[in-house]
């Protein structure tokens, strides 16, 4: 099997403000949604159109891969995405190696697509991917008949031998993960007969509303107990479709909290998705106190979209209830800055998936969040954090060594954004990870009134 990709050279910034934030910006599309705008438009037979896709190094693996595999995909110079797909059923056998670079969507998802085709695909991934377990995909796709030969640990690199016809199944996800549904529900699709996901705690669900669009038979129907049950009739036709993708709300989620914490600051964040099973964190903020509204509420392809307004605010820390975990998981590292600088305690629990993310989040974001002078207990599903009362972070000690980041986009933007509430200087060891999921974060922050400088 293949090495795992390389990564450019670490590009160590420091960040700080000169002030109040304040502006109008629209964060890149939605990530969740651009990977299955592209996947899904790739299964159709004949044209799709996407506007606003993510342009993202994450997103882009999932291009080259549909390409890999038979699916005609340009970018035309007005930003406008055209897919020419192949068909259910019709994905060629790739004739390389498909490089996932950072993407733990891409590939989890993809494999789940190949599990159900006659064809043969290895995935490799960079440093931190490869380090990720795909055993959560691998048992149920194995279930339904494809053969998986994965690294040891059930890592990349790995190879994905799809069986035609394969077998349903009626899988109840032992955790919640969209990831892992979406990868079933893919697999489904060509498969024939009824593929069933039971999700004890809801996810979020882009793939069922996306699946419907593109004409796939989906049934979604819920428990008394809130056990939701998604059902998708294969082997499906899709038909092409027009897809706008709205902001994408995990990265609106950093503009979010750099606005709260540096006070009076005001920003508006334009035509941000706020699907309920993503828009955990908002609630969470406004119960801590934040001054942070919905504007212009409307649809936009089947997906709830709003202009976020916010302002600096003093926040509260609270106990923050465990059961909204799946509707912010990629959010918690900059909550855990927001509750740094809060007043009092914030408890945050249910987040063990944290800990196999690109980095163990958790321990990272504890380690780092101690350098700068935040008072943090690690736990294992978690963190209690004690608030500055919102005291500026001292920033990282004369002489110490930037934060780690460890190839995390998150970890990354996270103390970008603390930096900017800090009275020293917040330096982190590599900016480049940005890329994956947020390539014009530096840009947008400078345009909101934040500054950021090489590190020596």
């Amino acid at each position: 099997m293949h090495a795992p990709s390389l990564r450019p050279a670490p590009t160590p910034t420091t960040f700080t403000t000169a002030g109040p934030l304040s502006g109008r910006v629209r964060v890149p599309g939605d990530k969740s949604i651009s990977h299955r705008a592209l996947m899904l438009s790739a299964l159709a037979v004949g044209r799709s159109t996407i506007d606003g896709l993510l342009e993202g190094e994450d997103v882009h693996a999932t291009a080259g891969a549909l390409r890999a595999m038979g699916a005609t995909i340009v970018r035309s110079d007005d930003g406008r995405w055209t897919v020419d797909g192949v068909g259910v059923g019709g994905l060629l056998q790739p004739a390389i190696a498909l490089d996932m670079g950072n993407s733990g969507t891409s590939t989890r998802l993809l494999m789940g697509l190949v599990a159900s085709h006659p064809i043969t695909a290895t995935f490799t991934g960079d440093a931190s991917l490869s380090k990720r377990p795909m055993g959560r995909v691998i048992d149920p796709l194995s279930a339904m008949g494809a053969d998986i030969t994965a690294s040891p640990g059930g890592r990349l690199p790995l190879m994905v031998r799809g069986l035609n016809p394969a077998v349903p199944l009626d899988y109840r996800l032992p955790v919640a993960s969209a990831q892992v549904k979406s990868a079933v529900l893919l697999a489904g699709l060509n498969t024939p007969g009824i593929t069933r996901v039971i999700e004890p705690v809801p996810t979020r669900d882009h793939s069922e509303r996306m699946l419907a669009g593109f004409g796939a038979t989906v049934d979604v129907t819920m428990d008394a107990d809130g056990t939701r049950t998604i059902a998708i009739h294969g082997p499906a036709d899709l038909k092409p479709q027009h897809i706008d993708v709205p902001g994408d709300p995990s990265s609106a989620a950093f503009l979010v909290v750099a606005a709260l914490i540096v006070p009076g600051s005001e920003v508006r964040i334009e035509n941000v998705g706020i699907n309920p099973t993503r828009a955990g964190l908002f609630g969470v903020l406004q119960a801590m106190g934040a001054d942070l509204t919905f504007h212009d509420q409307r649809q936009v392809g089947g997906e709830p979209v709003a202009d976020l307004v916010v302002r600096g605010s003093t926040l509260h820390g609270i106990e923050v209830p465990t059961e909204t975990a799946p509707s912010m998981i990629d959010e918690y590292p900059v909550l855990f800055v927001a509750a740094a600088l809060a007043r009092g305690r914030t408890t945050l629990r249910g987040l063990e998936e944290l800990r196999v993310k690109e980095s163990d989040r958790i321990a990272v974001m504890a380690t780092g969040l101690r350098a700068i002078g935040a008072v943090v207990e690690e736990l294992p599903d978690g963190l209690i954090i004690d608030g500055r009362d919102g005291v500026p972070f001292p920033g990282l000690p004369a002489g110490s060594a930037p934060v780690r980041t460890h190839l995390d986009h998150r970890i990354a933007m996270s103390f970008a954004v603390a930096g900017l509430a800090a009275t020293g200087p917040v330096t982190i060891d590599d900016t480049s990870p940005i890329a994956t999921s947020f390539p014009t974060f530096p840009t947008l922050l400078a345009t909101l009134g934040a500054r950021s400088a090489p590190a020596p």
